[in-house]
């Protein structure tokens, strides 16, 4: 047994005890679980940021674990493995947001139906090895916080060392729900 699969059977053997000191059922738990869908909390004071402080996934709902994408080659000229292949931080975000897009809709999902993200990222080693997190932002406000899609995910954006794929600058995942 795994240290995670032990620590998981220890939850749900706490679980189970709690249940039976409290009186809880399985169906007292999932009527009490069943709700008004996904309730997502904004950012304190008024922030318009564009991002969730939290998402809560209440009821019978679908949930979707996404997994991560990277972006498309835009440029087959360039060198294999270059940023060039794959453009900015810009144009990555955009090409990998327009992948989920793409995996949410054969799903009947679309981007408004995200409710958690989690945003790897590498240094551009075309700007002097620094984040781009302003060319991140530039393609994800173009999916989240809109007009024509209010929704926002909660979300993790953190600086990694390198991604698996030499060029990309970004992998995203996500997690979707929706009421079935």
């Amino acid at each position: 047994m795994t240290m995670a699969s032990a620590r998981l059977a220890a939850a749900l053997l706490a679980g189970t005890a709690a249940c039976s000191v409290i009186g809880c059922s399985a169906t007292g738990l999932r009527s009490a679980a069943a709700g008004e869908g996904v309730v997502r909390l904004p950012l304190p004071n008024n922030n318009d940021f564009p991002i969730a402080a939290a998402v809560t996934v209440r009821g019978d709902l679908d949930t979707v674990f996404v997994s991560g994408a990277l972006p498309p080659v835009i440029n087959k000229d360039a060198p294999k493995g270059s940023v060039a292949a794959y453009g900015d931080m810009e144009t990555q975000a955009t090409g990998v947001l327009e992948s989920i897009k793409g995996t949410l809709a054969r799903l009947g999902l679309g981007m408004g139906d995200v409710v958690k993200m989690t945003v790897f990222m590498v240094a551009d080693p075309t700007k002097d090895n620094k984040l781009d997190f302003a060319g991140f932002m530039a393609g994800y406000t173009k999916y989240f916080g809109t007009a024509a899609q209010p929704n926002k995910p909660a979300r993790s954006a953190v600086q990694v060392a390198a991604l698996v794929a030499p060029g990309p600058l970004l992998e995203v995942e996500v997690i979707a729900a929706k009421p079935r």
